[in-house]
């Protein structure tokens, strides 16, 4: 009788597979696929295929594969638009990366003085640049601890984020 589990156990991986990929595209033909929010029929706030973003939200592993999506999209946002990017020390590109993950990197265009300072290599210029602007007034600490990081662009370590 031990010999018939495999196959058994076989069969049934099979059937559920198969299950799972018919309501798969029963549910994409019936949801629909939608990459942006939007409120559901009931009102609800809606990503994707039906998720339920006001009961349901999204799971820490999601947020996860989100965030290494956002920061591939704006590594190569950053790189396409400034190609001296790639030799920036690590903490000036922590910068970028972070200036680009929260305000988007066509906005990063903005600050065109700082930007010729980190082509530069000005590091001091930068951070002054950047402390100088409606941002560094938005985000508040996030600004002095970013201004921190340009000014010590050459260190390895990172400093406190308190």
């Amino acid at each position: 009788m031990a010999w018939l589990l495999p196959s058994y156990l076989s069969t049934l991986v099979h059937r559920t597979l198969k299950m799972i990929k018919e309501l798969t595209e029963h549910l994409i033909e019936f949801e629909g696929l939608r990459l942006k929010p939007y409120h559901c029929t009931s009102g609800k706030l809606t990503i994707g295929i039906g998720r339920n973003l006001d009961d349901r939200g999204i799971s820490e592993d999601e947020a996860m594969v989100m965030l290494k999506n956002d920061i591939t999209i704006v590594q190569e946002e950053l790189l396409a638009r400034w190609p001296w990017f790639e030799d920036l020390p690590p903490r000036a590109k922590l910068v970028m990366y972070d200036l680009g993950f929260n305000m988007g990197v066509p906005a990063i265009s903005n600050f065109q003085n700082m930007l010729k300072d980190l082509a530069d290599e000005n590091w001091e210029g930068a951070a002054k640049n950047l402390l100088d602007s409606k941002y560094a007034q938005q985000v508040g600490r996030r600004a002095i601890y970013n201004a921190q990081l340009l000014e010590t662009a050459n260190d390895r370590t990172l400093p406190s984020k308190d």
